[in-house]
């Protein structure tokens, strides 16, 4: 019998507010993407695991852009060398607010074409980004997949507990074991 095949998809910009809401990770830590996967994996067998995320632009040529956008690449280029594969959105800045464009949208094509392409038997979605639940009842109800919602207890989505196959809620005590130096 074949281990259940899994892919993981991670919103980085919600996943980041998700983790700050509940105060992780520590002052001088980070979070450890990677141990997290590993955990909520289990012993299946992982397919891909992608990481979903807004761009950062130095749109200002600002010391502060400069180095929000050096941090960024470095962050990201860490995840690459882990595994992960980067799927690329873009931020629009408006009036002071910033605001991601097309994350959601990729997150959802990648998570039906998986599903269309037999990639996965259980999708891992780690978003509590409630646009994404059309593309989660489709892989579920016309292609037989399984969804499961990886949230935080901060800000836990109930639209998502309820149309995901199962449903995890992570609190601050549980994602200590998930920080390194």
């Amino acid at each position: 019998m074949s281990k259940n095949k899994v892919v993981v998809y991670i919103d980085g910009g919600n996943t980041y507010r998700g983790l700050k809401a509940i105060g992780i990770p520590d002052k001088d830590k980070k979070f450890n993407y990677s141990s997290f996967v590993t955990h909520v994996l289990g012993d299946r067998q992982l397919t891909s695991k992608r990481y979903y995320i807004g761009v950062v632009k130095n749109f200002d040529n600002s010391k502060k852009s400069q180095k929000m956008e050096r941090s960024q690449q470095k962050f990201l280029s860490a995840l690459e060398s882990e595994g992960f594969d980067i799927k690329r959105g873009r931020l629009m800045y408006d009036s002071g607010n910033i605001r991601e464009k097309g994350v959601d949208v990729k997150l959802s094509i990648d998570l039906v074409v998986g599903a269309v392409d037999n990639l996965y038997d259980t999708a891992i979605v780690i978003s509590s980004d409630t646009d994404i639940i059309p593309a989660i009842q489709y892989v579920q109800k016309a292609l037989g997949k399984k969804v499961e919602y990886v949230g935080f207890s901060e800000r836990p989505s109930f639209g998502m507990l309820r149309q995901s196959t199962t449903g995890r809620i992570f609190s601050k005590e549980d994602l200590k074991n998930f920080q390194k130096e």
